[in-house]
């Protein structure tokens, strides 16, 4: 009896903010490996390195949330929002920011009416819908690159800025990754679309059998997370001061991966934003770690994917362990 109580606690403490813990942690083997890593140089550019996937992360926290796993049409909705932000470009700045958000919402409203209303299997329709828009930006665009006009006083020239202007010492995509964790905590803590997204997550029956509307729920969440991906679609263009099909590429499993680690079950239901930002710290910080010790990209992402694997596979055992309980 006294094990389990140990366990339950456990597990509550780390879905109320536990993943701080490892925050921590890494925090003390980075002052290890390097003297520079406790600068404020170096940890603006931890939070520079992951505000891409963190901006990724509060739309996609919702779609796991919902007990929907995972949006895999995020990379194409990153690319497709950026590749038309260019091409409207000489209709003007604001315009084609305009342009390149609904374009990746329009995506989102697909995706949130098939699987809100039609019941389809997220991963099997958002997979689909990421082949089908790679096609179509490889078809429209024929595979070739889509470069702004950089020339002096056009709307390109202003576009490319956006990833490399800030307020003072701190980026603009880092306020901005920020901003959206606030709204995205918001949403989800004091907000009905919140509260009746983590019923829909925890038992979709019941929450339609108690009078929530789960199609409007669902779409909400697919809209809010290709809202995210928009945007991000938007920094990661003017990053590469270019737009084409492939920028967006592996964004789903990054995200994914910070939500989890963050404490959102994919079962749904579980988690809070606060978990999900501790998810992305996690990331950003043992890649800053890894980068000190010498280790290349390509083993960056086998213990990537094993943290993933590791944290999935405790997932599931304490959702055994409960389930073991209640019986």
């Amino acid at each position: 009896m006294e094990a389990k109580i140990k366990t339950s606690w456990f597990r509550a403490f780390y879905h109320r903010g536990g993943i701080y813990l490892f925050v921590i942690l890494l925090v003390i083997v980075g002052c290890f490996v390097s003297g520079e890593f406790l600068t404020a140089g170096n940890l603006l550019n931890v939070l520079e390195a992951v505000a891409l996937l963190g901006i990724v992360a509060t739309g996609m926290a919702f779609v796991t949330y919902s007990g929907h796993l995972a949006d895999l049409s995020v990379p194409s909705t990153i690319a497709f929002s950026g590749i038309m932000t260019v091409a409207a470009l000489p209709l003007g700045l604001i315009p084609a920011l305009i342009i390149g958000i609904l374009s990746g919402l329009a995506v989102g409203a697909l995706n949130g009416l098939v699987v809100g209303a039609f019941n389809a299997n997220p991963i099997l329709w958002t997979l689909a819908v990421a082949f089908f828009m790679e096609g179509l930006m490889r078809f429209v665009w024929s595979n070739d690159q889509l470069y702004p006009n950089t020339e002096p006083g056009t709307a390109g020239a202003a576009f490319v800025k956006i990833y490399r202007v800030g307020l003072g010492p701190i980026p603009l995509i880092v306020i901005v990754m920020l901003l959206l964790f606030a709204l995205a905590h918001f949403i989800m803590k004091k907000t009905r679309l919140g509260i009746e997204t983590k019923y829909v997550g925890a038992s979709r029956p019941a929450a339609r059998s108690s009078g929530i509307s789960v199609k409007k729920v669902v779409f909400l969440d697919f809209l809010w997370a290709s809202f995210a991906a928009s945007v991000a679609g938007i920094f990661i263009t003017s990053m590469n001061k270019l737009g084409v099909f492939y920028l967006g590429q592996g964004y789903d499993f990054k995200s994914v991966t910070a939500v989890v680690i963050g404490g959102v079950t994919l079962s749904g239901g579980q988690g809070n934003m606060a978990g999900v930002f501790g998810g992305v710290l996690v990331m950003g910080l043992l890649s800053n770690i890894m980068t000190f010790m010498g280790v290349g990209t390509f083993h960056q992402k086998i213990v990537t994917g094993a943290v993933f694997i590791m944290v999935v596979g405790l997932h599931r055992y304490q959702m055994s362990k409960k389930g073991a309980d209640s019986a």
